[in-house]
């Protein structure tokens, strides 16, 4: 690992470090012991290493500053639109009637904004309005290892982490709040359709211990597990006052949902997110009227709003039968979703349509999207290469961006099947012109700092992956039993090295490939400059049934 300087610095550097940087890494010891000790759940680990084996990436992905604000103006300029009463009108009119009952003044809590983010393109895909996975993310930011200095300080503090769960749980207080409640918040219900067999149950769970750790009454249910009583949602012997909302029957619709319905129009708890609150962001449709100039001016749209929204909304148009003969040519450079759609379920690529499908889609309810490409990850320096793609969410409350992380993937849409993949935590660069990170990223090449075992007779490179196992002392100890090992500085190039950069380094053979030298150990001590005490131990011994360096 080294350090390579971009005149360029911001974005430019970013595609590098998510090509080439595989200095950051799940630690899966402090993700149980974040799962299990700190946040109380014994079995939680256990649990979603059985259920949910790709829930959490190894690697993370890296964003340019520009690109973290430029989504954040985005989510401005939408909040700003929804607010007009003539786009409200609009949306509603065509809605369930149960969007337009009024939810008494909750936001909603957990939008997510999709994107798909690259150096040369940029795109909200889609708005959520019940996106799962923040309790989540929240865990996963105290589970990332960095194997060497110049990456370490990439990694947020604890206490980032830690304000976020308090900003959730002031957020749901809120919610209650703004309903006109005066007394405090005192019990909450997470539901969902058949809770314990959902992907993302350990999410409820983690959701549940946070919320009874302020001291609130928290459960997890099934809609059906609801009974409504002189104007008071009960579960058991508990009244609810406030019901977050994780179903996917978002206008409430559906036979098991009756009791909530009914609660809802009655205004006998408080529910976020609402059936309102789906319409007017999450329904597809709007994706059309945002990212469409002549209906953002007749709704008397600044132009400064329409500017943001045009640039950053791919095009996207309603399927209509009339239009089928050129969307059918056009359909390798578009995205067809339903208008209601969510977890990437009946989304297809276009190039990957079949006819039965096509017909489907023009049987109505779906949009076409202008295809934007997601970004690229890799994720390990073994051959093969192996790239997933992803996207990055915004959580977002009333408006402000909480949290921002990215989903690992490979196939049609995030799937949670992958491995390597999953939630992987985002970090940031600096504004450009800053005088630190990205303009000096982390790169391996055209330097590299590299451990090299000592064997009887010759010096052999140890790959990064296993050298960062040694460091954290997960590799075996038999294996290395007996050996030496040295941490150098190796030049492929003539170029000077960054003196911060490296222990030591050869002064010969500069320009062979590493895999053409086989030294002897003595002599491969006078090929070598003293040693710097900044790296790590540069020398060590592994002892005899404990690896270390």
């Amino acid at each position: 690992m080294t350090i390579k300087t971009s005149k360029n610095a911001n974005s430019w550097s970013v595609e590098v470090l998510n090509s080439e940087c595989f200095c950051i890494s799940l630690d899966t010891s402090a993700l149980r012991q974040s799962l299990e000790s700190e946040i109380g759940e014994p079995g939680l680990f256990d649990l979603i290493q059985q259920r949910c084996p790709y829930l959490f990436a190894t690697r993370p992905v890296f964003l340019s500053h520009e690109h973290m604000l430029r989504m954040a103006r985005l989510v401005q300029a939408i909040e700003s639109v929804v607010a007009l009463p003539a786009y409200c009108d609009e949306v509603l009119a065509t809605a369930p009637a149960i969007a337009r009952h009024d939810p008494g003044g909750a936001k909603g809590v957990f939008f997510g904004y999709d994107f798909h983010v690259t150096e040369g393109s940029f795109g909200l895909i889609e708005i959520n309005t019940n996106a799962g996975g923040a309790m989540l993310n929240a865990v996963l930011a105290w589970a990332q290892r960095a194997c060497c200095v110049a990456v370490d300080g990439l990694l947020p503090p604890p206490a980032t982490a830690d304000a976020f769960e308090e900003e959730i749980v002031a957020m749901f207080r809120n919610e209650w709040s703004l309903c006109g409640h005066d007394r405090p918040l005192r019990s909450i219900a997470i539901v969902d359709e058949n809770p314990e067999q959902q992907y993302l149950y350990p999410e409820f769970l983690l959701f549940q211990r946070l919320f009874q750790r302020r001291g609130l009454h928290a459960v997890i249910a099934a809609p059906t597990e609801f009974t409504l009583s002189a104007g008071v949602l009960w579960h058991g012997e508990v009244a609810i006052d406030l019901v977050y909302n994780r179903l996917t029957d978002f206008s409430l619709a559906e036979p098991a949902s009756a009791t909530l319905r009914e609660a809802y129009l009655g205004n006998a708890m408080v529910l976020t997110p609402h059936p309102q609150a789906h319409a007017l962001y999450a329904d597809k449709r709007n994706l059309a009227l945002l990212g469409d100039a002549t209906r953002l001016q007749a709704l008397d749209v600044p132009q400064a709003t329409q500017d943001v929204l045009l640039a950053g909304i791919p095009h996207t148009e309603i399927v209509e039968a009339q239009h089928a003969e050129r969307l059918w040519r056009e359909r390798r450079r578009l995205f067809f979703k339903p208008f209601a759609g969510f977890g990437g379920r009946a989304a297809y690529r276009g190039d990957k349509l079949t006819q039965r499908v096509w017909q489907e889609i023009l049987a109505g309810g779906y949009v076409a999207q202008a295809l934007v490409a997601p970004g690229g990850r890799v994720i390990s320096n073994q051959e093969p290469v192996q790239v997933l793609k992803f996207d990055l969410r915004d959580y977002v409350y009333d408006g402000r961006v909480q949290w921002v992380a990215a989903r690992l993937y490979q196939g049609q849409t995030t799937n949670f099947r992958t491995p390597g993949g999953g939630f992987a935590p985002v970090y940031e660069g600096p504004a450009e012109g800053h005088a630190g990170w990205p303009s000096r990223a982390c790169t391996p090449d055209p330097h590299a700092s590299r451990l090299f075992l000592l064997d009887q007779d010759r010096v052999q490179p140890l790959a990064h992956d296993r050298y960062v196992a040694l460091a954290r002392g997960e590799a075996a100890a038999a294996e290395f039993a007996g050996h030496r090992f040295i941490l150098v500085c190796h030049r492929t190039t003539a170029s000077a090295l960054p003196s911060t950069t490296c222990s030591c380094t050869a002064r010969s053979g500069a320009r062979r490939r590493r895999s053409e030298r086989l030294w002897r150990p003595r002599s491969c001590y006078r090929r070598f400059s003293t040693f710097t005490t900044s790296i790590h131990k540069s020398l060590a011994n592994i002892a005899s049934g404990a690896a270390s360096i």
